[in-house]
């Protein structure tokens, strides 16, 4: 500030920059109050993929065979549903309720409550929690 300037404007110049400033950091940032979008973002350390992976094969050893192979089929192999139930020669309801009890059954094992309890593989995803829409 210079003396004999206008006070008043070049503290508004100020206040208006500072605001501006304001609005654009604002504007970058995520309304997440409650972690939700940070958990997302969140990843295992990589170094406990091996010791998840190892427990996910003892588990599956203890599943019945034919919820076992569903489940392999649609989660691992990424096969459909329908594609699932032709290699099996079953019905489609049937890989279904094969794959959501295996599902149910290895979490039950596993001791894992939410998806996020586990490691940094799709592959864990992928056969411990159902597609969006089939849960």
């Amino acid at each position: 500030f210079e003396e004999g300037t206008n006070l008043k404007a070049w503290l508004l110049t100020i206040l208006r920059n500072f605001y501006y400033s304001e609005f654009r950091k604002r504007r970058r940032e995520v309304a997440d109050s409650e972690g939700e979008h940070a958990a997302r973002l969140a990843c295992h350390p990589a170094q406990y993929g091996h010791v998840d992976m190892a427990e996910m094969n003892r588990a599956l050893d203890e599943l019945p065979p034919d919820q076992k192979e569903a489940l392999l089929l649609v989660s691992a192999e990424g096969f459909s549903y329908e594609e699932a139930a032709e290699i099996c020669d079953c019905a489609v309801g049937t890989i279904k309720s094969r794959v959501n009890r295996a599902r149910k059954k290895l979490s039950e094992i596993m001791h894992v409550a939410d998806a996020n309890e586990f490691g940094p593989d799709h592959v864990s995803e992928a056969v411990l929690v159902p597609p969006a829409g089939m849960a």
